[in-house]
């Protein structure tokens, strides 16, 4: 559990604490949040005023306390508010209305330009979101903001995208002032991977892990990674950038500036690009082949998961090479930080989870210098939103976001 500090001008951060260890807890006490977190009893007596006054936090009952007077039982009221989650990636967007408890009230998904600017973006998501709002019948003034997860390296501090690999046009984007002004409320920008590893500690495999890593495959690789119970992030807050691994040393030029990173040889589109170069030999065969004769475009990623998952040849060799090359970068991330558990995520795995989760597993367990100690787990995230899209954003707090990177999400995709 996330620790509080009793000091002077720390209010917001220890609000966040408490607000997180209620919402963990599912029904918690005073006395219970003072042992959880660290706080004195005064401290937490105080915020937990705060909290009833607003609204977040109701009271739901009492249970005995060894003799003494009945400890009331704190619970986070979910009609307390909502919040707008959104997911970019270059190509999709997601988007979702959820209450204080994570229950989607209303979600939306679309395509969107992988080239699109910014500030075109921005405009498109405070149309989304005022929608959302309309259909749901939620008044403004009842959200409490928006969060965005979307490709990194991303200045925190800032609210700045950073030269994302991706999107050429976006760099030093302002988007959270963007967002901000196109959609009025408050708004937290998180990188895409990160936002999927707190998900999963929050909701997912993770919460009985930890330490863990997720690998998220999306347009490109990302990871995040939980150690000792708290994210990590790195002085930058840019950390587990496990695409930018090198996984074949003489490989093809990645956009980092390295060769043979994990995401130049595994993400989708160089799959895609080594099945149909295969497919464009003489004699190739398969259930692709005949889709790649009348229009090499007709040859999509999603074609290929399914085909490589069905057992074709030509798609499941490239797909296993890829996964080999993955399974390379997970093997060195447990080795090196001596994890619980692996979990792998993200729309780009599809109809082929399997053969990445297996090759990996097979990897991880074979060659994991712990091995004969413990063994590491590799799960596939069972985490999505309600249409198969994006993981889940951060947290909400009234006035203030509440982000301690521990507890599970007041609202979740």
């Amino acid at each position: 559990m996330q620790s509080g500090a009793n000091l002077p001008g720390l209010g917001s951060y220890n609000r966040s604490v408490v607000l997180g260890a209620i919402q963990e807890a599912g029904g918690i006490s005073r006395v219970e949040i003072a042992e959880l977190t660290g706080l004195t009893a005064q401290t937490v007596s105080v915020i937990v005023r705060r909290l009833l006054e607003e609204g977040l936090v109701r009271e739901v009952g009492a249970e005995p306390s060894g003799g003494g007077k009945p400890r009331t039982i704190l619970r986070v009221d979910p009609e307390a508010g909502h919040a707008v989650g959104v997911h970019f990636d270059p190509g999709e967007i997601h988007y979702v209305l959820a209450d204080l408890a994570g229950r989607p009230v209303r979600v939306r998904r679309g395509a969107v330009r992988g080239d699109v600017e910014p500030e075109a973006l921005a405009r498109r998501v405070g149309g989304a979101v005022r929608r959302l709002l309309s259909e749901a019948g939620v008044a403004r003034e009842r959200v409490m903001g928006v969060g965005l997860a979307c490709p990194g390296p991303i200045d925190q501090r800032g609210g700045n995208v950073v030269f994302p690999p991706q999107l050429g046009s976006w760099a030093e984007a302002p988007i959270r002032d963007l967002l901000g002004e196109a959609t009025g409320f408050p708004v937290a920008v998180e990188n895409d991977a990160t936002a999927a590893a707190i998900g999963e500690r929050w909701a997912g495999l993770g919460r009985t892990a930890a330490s863990f890593a997720y690998v998220y495959l999306g347009t490109g690789i990302g990871g995040g990674l939980f150690l000792d119970g708290r994210i990590y992030r790195g002085r930058s807050l840019n950390a587990a950038e496990f695409g930018h691994i090198t996984v074949v040393p003489d490989g093809p030029a990645c956009h980092c500036g390295n060769r043979g990173c994990v995401e130049a040889v595994c993400r989708p589109a160089a799959i895609v690009a080594a099945v149909r170069e295969r497919l464009a030999a003489p004699g190739a065969g398969g259930t692709l082949a005949a889709l790649y004769a009348k229009d090499p475009r007709r040859v999509t990623y999603a074609r290929v998961l399914a085909a490589a998952a069905d057992g074709d040849e030509v798609a499941a060799g490239v797909v296993r090479t890829a996964a080999e090359r993955l399974a390379d970068a997970v093997v060195g991330i447990v080795n090196m930080l001596d994890l619980d558990l692996v979990v792998l995520g993200g729309p780009g795995l599809g109809a082929a989870a399997e053969i990445f989760r297996g090759t990996v597993a097979g990897a991880v367990a074979s060659r994991a210098i712990a091995r004969r100690l413990r063994t590491v787990r590799v799960e596939v995230s069972g985490l999505a939103s309600p249409d198969g899209g994006s993981p889940p954003p951060r947290r909400w707090g009234r006035r203030r976001w509440c982000s301690t990177g521990r507890s599970r999400p007041m609202s979740a995709l």
